[in-house]
Order: structure tokens, then sequence, then C-alpha cells
């Protein structure tokens, strides 16, 4: 399994938000490259970044602050947010992203998504968002009446390289993963799936990785990664299965 330290992005700056909303916001860093290097210099082998303003917008916002991150980094670059088009898909992987992450489109425009996998193998991950088990959209500004499990399951052959589930209600509240939901996910595809939303200790890293490599491909964590209750280096180990 990937640890992703995860950077999310408002007017520039590293911040958190509490589930999902853009007024509840700590800033943690004015500078993201210097904050991707730094998680980097952790022993961070893959990072997580999403352009919060983009995913409101439907568009780039952020993409000055996205372009420092690679610039700082050897390592990869997940990247989601705002990203709706082939067009935006192809700019961001040839200016060095490894992989865009599609979220909104998921729902809306669904065989925009296959398109993506047909066009850009192995560098599309799916992002479904959910919220008491229902998928949003927009920025998490939108709540749908489609069940996260169904539009999982619309993608399996899809051939997406990834598919990062987020509970918004764990999502900076530091209360652990919705495990139980992410697993009957993971059970009902055969893509990839990334745990996100309420990673927040080393206990639950643990608890992750007792499920094995068969369940699950990543785990994100952000807030519990700055507030320092997730050592990025000790997490990548376990989650690799290598002894800390």
């Amino acid at each position: 399994m990937i640890f992703f330290p995860a950077i999310d992005l408002k007017d520039g700056s590293c911040v958190r938000l509490l589930h999902g909303d853009m007024e509840a916001a700590t800033v943690f860093n004015d500078d993201p490259g210097a904050q991707a290097q730094a998680f980097a210099g952790q022993g961070a082998e893959y990072l997580h970044v999403v352009d919060l303003n983009g995913a409101f917008a439907g568009k780039p916002v952020n993409a000055d602050a996205v372009v420092s991150i690679l610039k700082a980094l050897t390592i990869p670059v997940q990247l989601g947010g705002g990203i709706r088009t082939l067009e935006t898909m192809e700019y961001w992987l040839s200016a060095g992203i490894k992989r865009v992450i599609l979220g909104t489109v998921a729902l809306t425009n669904p065989d925009l998504v296959r398109a993506a996998c047909r066009a850009f193998p192995g560098q599309i991950a799916i992002g479904i968002d959910a919220r008491e088990g229902f998928v949003a959209t927009e920025g998490w500004a939108d709540l749908s009446k489609i069940p996260a499990l169904d539009l999982a399951k619309q993608f399996e052959d899809a051939g997406a390289a990834a598919l990062i589930h987020t509970d918004i209600g764990r999502d900076g509240a530091m209360q652990g993963p919705n495990l139980a939901a992410t697993l009957a996910i993971a059970k009902a595809v055969t893509i990839p799936v990334i745990v996100s939303g309420g990673v927040s200790s080393m206990d639950d890293i643990r608890q992750i990785a007792a499920l094995g490599t068969d369940v699950f491909a990543g785990v994100i964590s952000g807030r519990a990664v700055y507030d320092g209750q997730v050592d990025v280096a000790e997490a990548t180990r376990i989650l690799k299965g290598q002894p800390c």
C-alpha cells in the first residue's frame, strides 16, 4: 500500500477543511512547494494534491501552487479538483502530474471518465466523495441521491488506475476513517481502492495495514500529518509491510 500525505490548496496556501467546509479552513503553510519538499524529506513516496478552489469553480484555480509543488519534487503527484475536460487532463499530465483524479465528472459525465481512461491508461483515478453514503459533487457542495457504492460499480470495467473513497463526515475531523463503507466498495470492485477521510492516527494506519494489500491500494492523510499524529516515514513503512 502507498501512503499519500495530502496537500489541499485554497487561495494558494496549504489548508485543511473540516467536513469539507471552505469556511472552516485551517492554513498550515503559505508555501506549497516548501510543504511538498517537507513531506518528501519525511519519507513520502507519493503526494496527493487537491485544488479546492478548482473543485468549486469547475476549472483549475491554484495552478501556480501546483506548479511550485511539481518543481519542488521528484516523487510522483496525483492531482484532483476542477479537472473536467480531456484538455485539462492532458495539460496536467504533460506538466508532470503522474495521475489526475476525476470526481464531479464521474457522476455528471461518466462517458468522459471512460474516454479519459482510454486516452490516458494508468493515469486516471476516480474520486468518490460521500456524505452519509451518497455521492457529493462540486467541491462537496452538492449532495446527490446516488449511493457511492453504486457509482463505484459503474466504473468496474472502465480501466481506472485507482478509486479514492472519501467520507466527508470524517474528513478533517480526526475521528478515524469510515472503513466499513470503504471496505464495501473495495469488495464490490476490482479497481484498486484508496482510503481517504479521517485517517488520524498511527493506530488507524496499523488497522488498515492489517487488512492487507489485497484489500486497499493506499491511504491518504492530511491534517493528522500536519499535526504530527501520523508520521510519514513510519506510515510508509507500515503500509509497505516493512519493519519499523
